[in-house]
């Protein structure tokens, strides 16, 4: 079905990799208006399509790769594309998000998306060109690690690829898919390739991508880049030192996951921090296409220039497990991604099943501080041998087989983002009612106003923090669904603000103000689109959406289409029976004081009211009628 708007291909492409059969799938325009693209279009098409209760690993599962607007267009940071499909971790809504070149790569194929059913009786990969789709024979790639298949089904064509490494064909519940070396990390979406026995895809073609008012656009574009550019920390600090910027910041503040969780400051946190990744490892930066922050960081092992670890895994393979040793982390960065597994989820269940082998729960063999055996453990994990097989399953399971749920780290089965949330409230709460689980980015990124950005939020303030939750998990959604990396939103925070710490005392002024904002946050929540036609320099994201494909674009909007896809999210989750007791965190992190500091917990008790009642939703988390009908998701009263 062809689209009426500009900056989409407007076409679907429908697979039944049990039959062979191939189809356009008919999208309408009314919901690429309502879900932009990326995650949202991918649950609208999963919310219409997959009955409830299938079995994630199952045949009857739908795979749905869905780019974006703004994807291939030249924007800043629109190197995007979403992988979404039911999870087999957490059995809810998947959705996992990458920066790799595969997304502008198929539409410049032809396809704004591609849904994938059933089960291929051999090993397959998916060819994509100039409007043209092929299922071809994997038998030869089956085994190999994701940048082999990658080079594997590439071949001589000059285009992009995605596929799954060893994790993801053994079924391990986390098993991300990388594009270049970018990952797919989260909810298992390598998993669900590996059970239809497809081993990636690529896509080429010449095929452009028009815009409505591309002048405009241009102009837009241009003025972005120097935003971002000019930006303290798009510009400058994140260029500098890479996301690992703030391991050391966090660890300040109490708020690095050391030990499993059990402690939020690790005593030899600069050993792996971001300032001795740039100042020892490093050899260049790097990026996405069209990415002017150039966060990635490159190091050499084993005399080969590879992608270095980001945050993330520096902590949860770092702190997390007592662990100091930078060459080390940098090695197991390598090997999951190649294994094909996501090093958030990986290093909470490492830490998890340290923690059970201390107790006495589980005698596994890990250690706090022990790094000889890492290795060999990642392996077992991605062939599932030996205690492999059960960590695969992921922390919700072992924790249901051997014991421990108070301190196992995850919310919906989603193992837990590197954050403290005892230290930064409003962070926790994003935890507990993300719709895939415990993560940083669904959740709305509080912790860059609660702790690692300039100027901060008391990060202990409760009553402030369920608009504010609101606010970021609907702007931080909207704009990946439009189709930019999220870092792009920083630039919110305006640039003088970063010079506050210079001067106690307006920091402190500041911080005081934006702490007690959340009336005027509360009553913003409450006003409808229309009443919010504005243009944020510091938020190009709507402009530049409605200059790329015509529909009409503002602040207002924005965040309502970020709502409404949060809200579907939602739907879908309880229509697989993940309800309001799925808004939860372990007692780790709600009774158990961080430090012994009786404030330092998360009191989702105190919280969760308020965050239902400002999104509209009844008190047992589900939205009502009137606010499913505001959303114009009435349909999901009879779905």
């Amino acid at each position: 079905m062809t689209s009426q708007l500009n900056g989409y291909t407007g076409r679907v492409v429908d697979i039944d990799l049990s039959s062979g059969t191939v189809a356009d799938y008919r999208l309408a325009d009314e919901d690429r208006e309502k879900f932009l693209g990326g995650r949202f279009l991918a649950t609208k098409i999963l919310w219409d399509k997959l009955k409830p209760g299938v079995d994630a690993l199952g045949p009857d599962n739908i795979l749905v790769v869905m780019t974006s607007p703004l994807t291939g267009t030249g924007a800043p940071s629109s190197s995007r594309y979403d992988i979404s499909a039911k999870s087999p971790l957490t059995g809810g809504i998947g959705h996992s998000n990458s920066g790799g070149n595969f997304g502008i790569h198929l539409k410049r194929a032809g396809f704004d998306g591609v849904i994938v059913r059933g089960k291929a009786d051999r090993p397959v990969y998916i060819e994509l060109n100039d409007g043209r789709v092929a299922i071809k024979d994997a038998g030869a790639l089956w085994g190999a690690d994701t940048q082999k298949a990658q080079k594997g089904m590439l071949k001589d064509i000059k285009g992009g690829a995605m596929a799954i490494g060893p994790a993801g064909e053994n079924l391990v519940r986390f098993a991300s898919v990388v594009s270049q070396e970018r990952s797919h990390g989260r909810t298992g979406m390598g998993a669900v390739m590996g059970s239809k026995n497809l081993k990636g895809m690529v896509a080429h073609g010449n095929q452009k991508i028009l815009l409505a008012q591309p002048e405009a656009f241009k102009k837009t574009v241009k003025k972005w880049i120097k935003l971002l550019q000019g930006h303290p920390a798009t510009g400058d600090i994140v260029p500098k030192y890479g996301t690992a910027v703030f391991l050391n910041i966090l660890s300040r503040n109490n708020a690095l996951p050391t030990r499993n969780f059990s402690q939020g400051t690790f005593e030899k946190a600069h050993d792996i921090s971001g300032e001795r990744l740039a100042d020892t490892f490093l050899i260049k930066n790097s990026g996405c296409i069209s990415c002017p922050i150039r966060c990635g960081r490159v190091v050499e092992y084993k005399g080969e220039e590879i992608k270095g670890p980001e945050y993330e895994i520096l902590c949860l393979m770092g702190s997390n497990l007592g662990i100091n040793d930078m060459e080390a982390i940098i090695r197991w960065n390598y090997e999951l991604d190649c294994l094909g597994m996501d090093t958030i989820s990986i290093g909470n269940i490492l830490g998890f099943a340290t923690e059970l082998n201390q107790k006495g729960l589980w005698d596994n063999g890990l250690e706090f501080g022990k790094a000889d055996n890492i290795s060999a453990v990642i392996e077992d994990i991605a062939y599932r041998r030996g205690i492999g097989n059960d960590l695969a399953e992921g922390v919700k399971r072992l924790a249901a087989k051997y014991g421990g749920e108070d301190f196992a780290a995850h919310s919906k089965g989603l193992e837990m983002a590197a954050y403290e949330p005892r230290s930064a409230v409003g962070h926790g709460l994003g935890y507990a009612t993300a719709n895939r689980g415990a993560c940083h980015l669904d959740g709305g990124y509080m912790i860059y106003f609660e702790v690692s950005g300039p100027a901060t939020l008391k990060p202990l303030h409760v009553r402030s923090k369920p608009g504010w939750v609101v606010l970021d998990q609907n702007l931080l959604s909207a704009i990946s669904a439009g189709g930019n990396c999220l870092f792009t939103s920083w630039t919110f925070v305006p640039p003088q603000a970063f010079k506050l710490p210079d001067h106690p005392a307006a920091s402190a002024v500041v911080t005081f103000l934006l702490t007690w904002t959340w009336p005027v946050i509360d009553w913003m929540l409450r006003l409808p689109p229309w009443m919010q036609k504005i243009h944020l320099p510091m938020l190009p994201h709507p402009k530049a959406l409605h200059q790329a494909t015509g529909m009409p674009m503002d602040f207002g909007r924005f965040t309502a289409a970020g709502n409404r896809g949060f809200t579907l999210e939602r739907m879908f989750n309880l229509r697989e029976g993940i309800d309001r007791k799925s808004d939860w965190l372990p007692k780790r992190f709600t009774h158990e004081p961080l430090s012994g500091d009786s404030k330092r917990l998360v009191r989702l008790d105190k919280m969760l009211p308020k965050f239902y009642k400002l999104r509209g939703w009844d008190e047992n988390g589900v939205p009502t009628n009137k606010t499913l009908k505001k959303l114009g998701l009435g349909f999901t009263l009879t779905g």
